[in-house]
C-alpha cells in the first residue's frame, strides 16, 4: 500500500467526519471551511475589498440595530438538526447573548441577519447553493453582495427552502431591510473588484 506525503495528516472526508476535517484544513492551511449541503467549501483569506464591504455594512448596522442584537463577524451557524451541515458568513447579527456563548455554533434561528459578500473567484453555482441553504436554515434576511459587477441582493422570506423575496438592486441603490430591522444600508463608495 502506497502513501502519499502528507496524506496521513487529514482524515478522509465522509459523512460523520466533515466538521473534523474542515477544522484540521482550516488550521493548516489558513482558508475559510464552511460544510453547505454535506459538501466541504474553501474560500480564501478575503482580500481588501471584500473586507471594505463587509466593514462599511457593519458600521451602518452598528449605528442602526435595534436594542438587543449585534453584528459579529467570525460567527458560525448550522443548519438546524445539523450541526456538521454550517457556514461562516461575513457578517451576522445576532442577540447580544451570543458574547457569553461558550459554544461556536450560532443557533440559526436567533439570526436576524446575514451579509455574503461574493468572492471573485466564486461561480453562480455556488452562490445559489449558499443562498438556498440560508433560506433552509431560515436566516430571515440574507444580503448577498457582488464587489465583481457592483450589485446586491437581499433575500426575504424564507420558506420550504427557498427565498420566497429577492430583491436585486446595484451599487448606489439603497438596501431596504425589512423589520425588526426597518433600516437602509446605503451602498455608496462600497469597493468593486478591479481587472
Amino acid at each position: 500500500m502506497s502513501v502519499s506525503p502528507g496524506s496521513w495528516m487529514y482524515p478522509r472526508p465522509r459523512p460523520g467526519n466533515l466538521r473534523e476535517v474542515a477544522e484540521k484544513i482550516e488550521k493548516a492551511t489558513g482558508l475559510r471551511v464552511q460544510i453547505v449541503g454535506g459538501k466541504l467549501v474553501m474560500s480564501p483569506t478575503p482580500r481588501g475589498k471584500h473586507a471594505g464591504v463587509v466593514v462599511r455594512v457593519r458600521q451602518q448596522l452598528c449605528e442602526a440595530l435595534p436594542e438587543g442584537l449585534r453584528a459579529y463577524e467570525v460567527s458560525s451557524i448550522a443548519l438546524p438538526e445539523d450541526p456538521d451541515d454550517y457556514v461562516t458568513p461575513d457578517l451576522i447579527v445576532l442577540p447580544m447573548q451570543w458574547e457569553e456563548d461558550d459554544g461556536w455554533l450560532a443557533d440559526p434561528e436567533d439570526a436576524a441577519f446575514a451579509l455574503e459578500v461574493i468572492s471573485s473567484s466564486e461561480k453562480s453555482r455556488e452562490i445559489r447553493d449558499k443562498a438556498d441553504w440560508y433560506a433552509v436554515a431560515g436566516v430571515p434576511v440574507l444580503l448577498v453582495v457582488d464587489p465583481r459587477k457592483g450589485t446586491w441582493a437581499l433575500h426575504t422570506r424564507p420558506d420550504n427552502g427557498a427565498y420566497q423575496d429577492v430583491l436585486p438592486g446595484k451599487y448606489g441603490e439603497p438596501v431596504p431591510l425589512p423589520e425588526p430591522l426597518g433600516f437602509e444600508v446605503a451602498t455608496d463608495g462600497f469597493p468593486v473588484y478591479g481587472g
